[in-house]
């Protein structure tokens, strides 16, 4: 079985308000689930592209159960080069913060079988991220009333 993740993480200020868009696919390219959430006030771009992997990582569990991904084959696709780049071992993680996500992931990939990282081009993560910007948009909302 698998699963491809397209990613993506927002950051309006840099550090400011941060959120995450994700896209599960099967592997017939058809869509499984989406899912948009606010992260914070204070989150840098690079924080939330991280999160976004913990939080697929999190939710595919639950959708797939224990066993199941221990044989499951998942490819996350990103536009966030850097993000690609650490986890495929290419760039060290010089940033504390960035270490601790990181190792959040570490920790949460044991479980699955095969994890790849794939970069794509931003207009090939169109969906991804605008799920991200309209967490942001709602939580602006929100804040306004």
């Amino acid at each position: 079985m698998k699963i491809t993740v397209n990613t993506d993480g927002a950051s309006r200020g840099n550090p400011g308000p941060g959120s995450i868009g994700v896209v599960v696919s099967n592997e017939k390219g058809e869509v499984i689930k989406k899912y948009a959430e606010f992260l914070g006030e204070r989150v840098t771009n690079n924080e939330a592209e991280y999160e976004a992997i913990i939080f697929s990582l999190k939710k595919l569990k639950l959708l797939l159960g224990k066993e199941k991904v221990k044989k499951v084959e998942v490819e996350f696709k990103s536009d966030s080069e850097l993000l690609v780049k650490q986890m495929s071992g290419n760039y060290k993680i010089v940033e504390k913060g960035l270490q601790e996500l990181f190792m959040k992931i570490w920790n949460l990939k044991t479980e699955f079988g095969r994890i790849d990282f794939v970069h794509i081009p931003r207009e090939r993560n169109k969906e991804a991220d605008k799920l991200a910007n309209q967490a942001l948009d709602e939580n602006l909302r929100k804040s306004l009333f």
